[in-house]
């Protein structure tokens, strides 16, 4: 009688035929790959983001020290900023920016009643669409600026005209967006709100208006760039006070270094407003991810 012998298993080995608990010093370790996100989040992210503004204010110094810029067309950093500090220490920049400030918040606040006002009645409601629409669709081509003639017969040289005109570069933006927003509203969404039982007034509080919400924020964000824009050209006009009002008196006197300063100021005013209505749609926003970027 013959005894048959199973032939014995095979040991597992790794790719280079050794076994895997040979112990082997030699065997390569590979490290893990990261992902791009986490490899430059070893820089801070504010370090990345005034990198930007930094090397621009270093070329600018590079060129005035060596002479390709002049004083007479642009001053040097070191002289902007000697500037602005005077004018903080004798009290004009401090009072120029609260009145160019009460006048942005009166503009902004009543254009944006008067915006979000016509995009809800559009929106809503097709006969207000049919009656609002299309003549806000006209006006909203006619430069504002072009108007300032018009205020100025209309409501004389005063705070009255100023505010006007950012009321006007304001209402248009928050119209589109908030319009489009509401018309953007998923018809699914309203279906759903249909089925649960809502009422119409309960589909627009808990459906559109909550779905208009991004759109209406943008269209904020939008109109405080115009609103600014709007108050510099305001300002120039019969202006007895404000940052503008600075503005042309450095004109008149072919200070450029007061014209930078105040420029710089007009800048930081509008990032700092961004940077509000930022911080608001993070806030209001909560329920909506969005891609952040890698």
């Amino acid at each position: 009688m013959s005894i048959s012998h199973a032939p014995p298993e095979p040991s597992e080995t790794d790719i280079s035929g050794k076994s895997p608990d040979s112990g082997s010093p030699h065997t390569p370790t590979l490290e893990p790959l990261l992902p791009a996100s986490t490899r430059r989040a070893r820089v801070p992210r504010w370090l990345r983001r005034t990198s930007g503004p930094l090397l621009l204010l270093a070329l600018w110094q590079l060129l005035s020290s060596t002479g390709v810029l002049t004083t007479e067309v642009l001053a040097p950093p070191g002289r902007i900023g000697q500037v602005g500090w005077d004018l903080v220490r004798d009290g004009s920049l401090p009072a120029a920016m609260g009145t160019s400030l009460q006048r942005v918040a009166a503009g902004l606040l009543l254009g944006t009643v008067v915006g979000t006002g016509l995009a809800l009645l559009s929106g809503l409601f097709r006969v207000g669409e049919d009656l609002v629409d299309a003549s806000v669709q006209m006006l909203r081509t006619v430069p504002f600026v072009g108007l300032i003639p018009l205020f100025i017969i209309w409501f004389g040289i005063g705070e009255a005209p100023k505010i006007a005109i950012i009321t006007l570069g304001v209402t248009f933006p928050l119209y589109l967006n908030v319009y489009a927003g509401i018309r953007n509203v998923d018809t699914q969404l309203i279906e759903a709100g249909e089925s649960l039982g809502l009422s119409r007034w309960g589909l627009v509080r808990h459906v559109v208006l909550p779905g208009a919400l991004p759109g209406a924020l943008t269209g904020l964000r939008y109109s405080l760039g115009i609103a600014w824009l709007a108050l510099v050209f305001a300002e120039q006009v019969n202006a007895d006070s404000g940052i503008g009002f600075l503005m042309v008196q450095a004109r008149e006197f072919l200070r450029t270094d007061v014209i930078v300063v105040c420029l710089i100021v007009y800048a930081f005013l509008g990032l700092l407003a961004d940077f509000v209505v930022r911080s608001l749609e993070r806030l209001l926003l909560q329920w909506r991810p969005t891609f952040t970027g890698r």
